[in-house]
């Protein structure tokens, strides 16, 4: 199968060029070339271009061309989209854009499903991704059904995990209790949000792109959430698995379950400087960590066990290279604060 990617060298796309590749599949990646490609050109097809047709060559590098599919990994802005969803219109058999769980207008109860409304953008002008990237991302979906109607698959991921998340969302839980030493002088107690039986939800990396993959050949349509099943796991459960392996690493690393008022006394910033945390006062993000995946998972969509992600993941963090990392975590000296104050 001849597949075009937008984007791809960095960390879903990564996963999923792999995938296609390993599968026997032709491979076409369109990006600006700022990140290295970790393939070859025997390995696959590069072509450099932007996806913004305002800059440099933009798209024009894809004109003429012809895919069985085109992967949309890099989409935030609907006039970008709507750019490249126009353009291989006649010349792609099936377009699959990958949007997210942030799309929906009212987060604020679980078990939410794929005919949830999502939001709008007051400004449809507006092309700021940090403000509005939920409503931007919904109007993406809208564009790409527009030219694609039929011929499109719309994925909705939530939190996204693995080995080449440069983020920090799910790797710092790993390296803080497998890899403390990566984050500096660290104290043998490692602050964690309470209570244990909070739910987290998230998906390997590897397995939605094994899924996307496997829907595209089967030219599969529709709209899909794509995550762990809702309340599959809690904090307890992944803090549980963190402590084992932390064990067999020789690391004395321990839980110290703080509430979550000591938390806010203490100004940390909820999901960024403690990853995976929601404070329930957030009332509007209560149902976060508590989409439907139903749908996915009647299609096909695997779940790895939360150990070997977990292992994956540290295996990956041991190597990567410590510049630009761990900016927004919650630093050695609020932690150690905390713990004196609790």
């Amino acid at each position: 199968m001849k597949l075009l990617v937008l984007g791809g060298t960095r960390f879903l796309g990564r996963h999923f060029v792999e995938a296609a590749i390993q599968a026997g599949h032709d491979v076409t990646v369109f990006a600006r070339g700022v990140t290295p490609s970790p393939w070859t050109s025997s390995q696959l097809t590069h072509l450099v271009g932007d996806r913004d047709p305002r800059k440099g060559q933009g798209l024009a590098v894809l004109e003429g061309g012809s895919w069985d599919a085109a992967i949309d990994l890099s989409g935030y802005v609907p006039r970008c989209v709507e750019a490249s969803a126009k353009l291989l219109e006649t010349n792609v058999g099936q377009y699959t854009f990958i949007s997210s769980m942030s799309v929906y207008a009212d987060a604020s109860r679980p078990d939410l499903d794929e005919a949830t409304p999502v939001a709008v953008l007051a400004d449809p002008e507006t092309e700021d991704i940090m403000a509005h990237y939920g409503a931007l991302k919904a109007s993406c979906e809208g564009a790409v059904r527009a030219a694609f109607g039929e011929r499109a698959l719309i994925i909705r991921p939530g939190l996204i995990v693995g080995p080449h998340d440069a983020t920090d969302r799910f790797g710092y839980w790993v390296a803080r209790f497998l890899l403390p030493e990566r984050l500096g002088d660290r104290p043998q107690e490692a602050v964690v949000f309470a209570p244990p039986s909070r739910p987290v939800q998230f998906i390997d990396a590897r397995d939605l792109a094994s899924w996307m993959l496997d829907a595209t050949v089967e030219r599969l349509d529709g709209t899909f959430n794509a995550s762990s099943p809702p309340r599959m796991w809690t904090m307890g459960m992944l803090v549980d698995v963190l402590i084992a392996h932390a064990r067999e690493a020789g690391k004395p690393v321990v839980p110290r379950w703080i509430d979550e008022a000591k938390l806010v006394e203490h100004a940390i910033t909820p999901w960024t400087e403690l990853p995976l945390w929601i404070p329930a006062t957030d009332v509007e993000s209560g149902g976060f960590m508590e989409f439907s995946s139903a749908q996915a998972v009647a299609q096909g969509l695997h779940v790895r066990p939360l150990s070997q992600t977990v292992a994956d993941t540290a295996a990956w963090l041991a190597v990567r290279d410590q510049a630009n990392a761990w900016k927004n975590v919650l630093s050695a000296d609020k932690e150690r604060a905390l713990l004196a104050a609790a």
